[in-house]
């Protein structure tokens, strides 16, 4: 284990070469990582997914630039993902458990009627939902639509009619 440190190095006085060989470690427990907590991590971009990104990558680079202990930190990055694993297969099979931390789709738009409630909870203006119509919907008009929803990632879907 002596040789480990000695190559990594040790607290905050860091060589230009150790911060690199940290870098390169780092680099490849990310993504044995990333790959371990699915490809729907990165795929789509929920709040329940992105989290894991945000925390991997502010604990992985603390490993990196030597302000926490290496091992630790590495260990506390694989924590987060099995937590991100195991919340994702408890949804899987629950969901109330899903709802509480994916969250629902809300109707945004039904039988010509926008409902504002839902719109303003989720800060989305008439422009935003024309604009989720015609990329999602591909219609230049609510006219044209069935129903709109704000979709758990933050996304339009539309219901043609």
């Amino acid at each position: 284990m002596n040789i480990f440190y000695q190559v990594i190095g040790e607290g905050r006085e860091l060589s230009l070469f150790q911060m690199a060989i940290r870098a390169f470690i780092i680099f490849l427990i990310a993504l044995i990582f990333i790959r371990f907590s699915s490809r729907r991590t990165f795929g789509m971009n929920s709040p329940f997914d992105n989290v894991i990104s945000v925390l991997l990558g502010a604990i992985l680079g603390r490993a990196v630039i030597g302000p926490s202990p290496f091992i630790s930190t590495v260990i506390a990055a694989l924590v987060i993902v099995v937590l991100h694993r195991l919340f994702a297969w408890i949804a899987l099979y629950s969901d109330l458990f899903g709802s509480l931390i994916k969250g629902n789709a809300k109707i945004i738009y039904k039988d010509k009627t926008i409902i504002r409630k839902n719109m303003k909870r989720f800060f989305i203006t008439d422009k935003d939902l024309l604009e989720g119509i015609r990329l999602q919907g591909n219609v230049e008009s609510l006219d044209e639509i069935k129903s709109a929803y704000i979709e758990r990632d933050g996304k339009i879907s539309v219901i043609k009619k």
